[in-house]
């Protein structure tokens, strides 16, 4: 019996190098058809992580990336904020169905459906009717008191009756965050998400260590060159110590504003993989879990900021998120049933889109797929 254990492990070690040497060489021949400065990738199988690695380089033909180098990952963030709520409504400070009127302590209506109440659960799925056309970065802009364009900020559907991906809506659900668990918002997470899993990160660049921020670069497509893109890692230290409580959270970005690295990244997507309880902690209830994965958008598949596609990979569900910012693309994709899911992040590459996704962060997920995951 130990014999045979011994040979199992012997034939576990010499597929899992092969395989590992076999993704190398597609990846980099990826990057040699295709312009990118950077990739951090990592796999799970079977609910474990079997495979982690960076290409290309952090610092422009200087420094190479690491797979513990951390990055801005855009709106991956978005399910940062969403499990928060869930853990604010477990708690019973909050309820999906409040409405955001009254959480704000403004009037958030719809000018023209004025009697349809804009839920939280609404915000969380962009499905609130509420765009971007009047900028993101501050409560200010849907505000009436405030904004005199504020009308602006709607779409001409009623609430709850049309999808538009929004990141003010986000950008809200902090300040949600922040004012009904009495802790600031980039405290919130770091507590309650990020410490009881063990993973490093946060959505406050100022207490994270520099040296691991990979630069992230945009890539112009009529010159063909890469051009670094600083302020993805902006510290906003003046408006940090001017802090407003419960109306200065878009200064963290809750929409998009977490740096992490590819590694923790899939930790934490493997708590999501088991509806709720990561590695080292539970961080929501299974009920909770359900409710982030379950489509409330027909038309997008969208939930509470995850949602499930089949393009990705053809012919598989995957429930996830992807994110773009600076030139930086991300993807964290998963099947909770079949216990697999990937991770890709690029610092800069082509911009191009295939069905929909980065054309190199789609490849990249296929070829990880292929190689690790699907039956040769």
């Amino acid at each position: 019996m130990k014999k045979l254990a011994v040979l199992t492990l012997c034939l576990f070690c010499y597929v899992a190098v092969a395989t590992a040497q076999d993704v190398t060489l597609r990846i980099r021949q990826l990057m040699e058809d295709r312009p990118v400065m950077g990739l951090s990738v990592a796999v799970v199988k079977d609910g474990d992580l079997v495979y982690q690695e960076a290409f290309g380089w952090k610092e422009d033909g200087k420094v190479k990336l690491s797979s513990s180098d951390i990055f801005r990952i855009a709106s991956i963030s978005k399910s940062f904020s969403a499990t928060s709520i869930m853990q604010l409504v477990e708690q019973k400070k909050l309820r999906l169905d409040d409405d955001v009127s009254d959480l704000m302590g403004f009037k958030v209506r719809n000018p023209n459906y004025p009697d349809r109440v804009i839920t939280l659960k609404m915000l969380l799925s962009h499905t609130s009717s509420i765009n971007d056309s009047e900028g993101y970065f501050t409560l200010d802009a849907i505000n009436p008191a405030k904004n005199p364009n504020w009308e602006k900020a709607y779409n001409a559907y009623a609430p709850g009756e049309g999808y538009q991906y929004c990141n003010l809506a986000y950008n809200m659900t902090g300040t949600i965050i922040e004012k009904y668990s009495g802790e600031r918002f980039d405290r919130y997470v770091k507590s309650h998400i990020l410490e009881p899993l063990g993973l490093y990160g946060g959505f406050n660049v100022n207490e994270l260590d520099a040296t691991k921020f990979a630069n992230i670069y945009s890539f112009d497509t009529k010159t063909e060159e890469f051009k670094l893109s600083p302020a993805a890692y902006a510290p906003r230290k003046e408006e940090i110590a001017n802090y407003v409580e419960n109306y200065s959270t878009p200064i963290f970005s809750p929409t998009g504003g977490m740096k992490i690295s590819a590694l923790d990244l899939a930790r934490y997507m493997i708590m999501h993989m088991n509806h709720g309880k990561g590695e080292q902690a539970k961080i929501i209830s299974k009920k909770s879990s359900k409710i982030m994965q379950t489509p409330l958008s027909p038309d997008e598949n969208y939930g509470l900021a995850l949602w499930k596609t089949d393009k990705l990979i053809e012919g598989e569900m995957l429930t996830g998120h992807t994110g773009s910012a600076y030139g930086l693309y991300s993807a964290m994709f998963f099947d909770p049933k079949e216990k697999y899911g990937i991770v890709v992040i690029s610092n800069g590459c082509d911009p191009s889109y295939e069905e929909g996704y980065n054309a190199v962060i789609r490849q990249t997920v296929n070829i990880l797929y292929e190689e690790w995951i699907s039956e040769k």
